[in-house]
């Protein structure tokens, strides 16, 4: 598959920016479960530090990566963001239980690198979840708002 260079040097953009940000995002994820963890459970812990985390990195991808700004469709595409959120919560939770029935005497660095690794893979998730949200936005017409005021 050729694509046209122009394309292509898009695309890599597209990757190199969305993996600043998840790098960003992850050391940030790390952080805040490992302060939340000090007074929750696993699951708990796991769960606000992702949701905090996801809402940044939707805002910060769809801003940097996607080119996208304004408020037009925010919520939208924050519900893109919430899918991949899903996402990275179905794999980071699975991996806290998998370690629980493997190894329920791991440490608290075992547990992180567990969730490093679930987190990985759903920042490979996130990048085919948003990517394909914000290039079907690309496709569709772009109606200005005078172009709304003569309908």
């Amino acid at each position: 598959m050729n694509l046209p260079a122009g394309r292509s040097r898009q695309i890599v953009r597209e990757i190199a920016t969305f993996a600043t940000i998840g790098v960003a995002s992850t050391i940030a994820y790390l952080a805040l479960y490992s302060v939340f963890r000090a007074a929750a459970s696993p699951p708990a812990a796991n769960a606000l530090a992702l949701v905090v985390t996801a809402i940044g990195n939707t805002a910060a991808n769809r801003r940097w990566t996607f080119d996208v700004r304004g408020s037009e469709r925010l919520a939208s595409d924050h519900a893109a963001g919430l899918a991949a959120f899903l996402v990275a919560l179905a794999l980071s939770s699975a991996g806290l239980v998998a370690l629980q029935v493997v190894a329920p005497a791991a440490g608290r660095p075992v547990e992180l690198a567990m969730l490093l690794s679930a987190n990985v893979l759903a920042t490979v998730a996130r990048f085919m979840v948003l990517r394909s949200w914000f290039a079907s936005r690309r496709l569709e017409p772009v109606v200005r708002r005078t172009d709304r005021a003569a309908q």
